[in-house]
């Protein structure tokens, strides 16, 4: 059975010539089968749109990174207007609290995942101040502890305090 990835794995074998051996010719044909099959299904993943955007080329791991590059401005572009939802996300009293927490915590996972990780302490700090001033007896409460809460107990308290309002 042929590895199918082989292409995307490994460097291209130099180009048998006459004196090449069966196993350094088999090797090539190997690597080059490999090759045509991740780019025929590299190409066919990608939409035509998006695809007539990337450079071609005849060798998949080049091809991946050409695709690579074209979607770097797109994930530092999504990541600032993360960051921007994040600093202006203040909590509605419509939604639910939780649901409020649960959102926030989603896009510090997905900054998280562009190695833009924000620490749990941070993120409950902040997402006491995105709180409205109905709230604020209770994050004065939150202040005088000592100890620090976690994402859940967060929650557990948020929703309290929200039955409680």
């Amino acid at each position: 059975m042929m590895d199918l990835d082989q292409a995307l794995r490994m460097d291209p074998p130099g180009a048998p010539n006459d004196e090449s051996t069966v196993e350094q010719k088999r090797s090539y044909e190997q690597w080059e089968r490999s090759n045509r099959m991740c780019l025929m299904v590299i190409k066919n993943s990608i939409s035509v749109a998006i695809r007539g955007a990337i450079p071609d080329s005849e060798n998949a791991k080049t091809y991946l990174e050409y695709v690579e590059e074209q979607f770097k401005g797109t994930s530092k572009a999504h990541a600032s207007t993360l960051i921007l939802k994040m600093l202006t996300s203040k909590y509605d009293g419509v939604s639910g609290i939780r649901e409020h927490i649960m959102k926030m915590s989603d896009m510090s996972n997905k900054l998280k995942s562009m190695d833009m990780e924000i620490s749990e302490g941070f993120l409950v700090h902040f997402i006491m101040t995105s709180l409205p001033a109905s709230y604020g007896p209770f994050k004065i409460n939150y202040n005088t502890q000592k100890e620090k809460w976690t994402m859940s107990e967060l929650i557990a308290m948020c929703v309290q305090e929200e039955e409680r309002l």
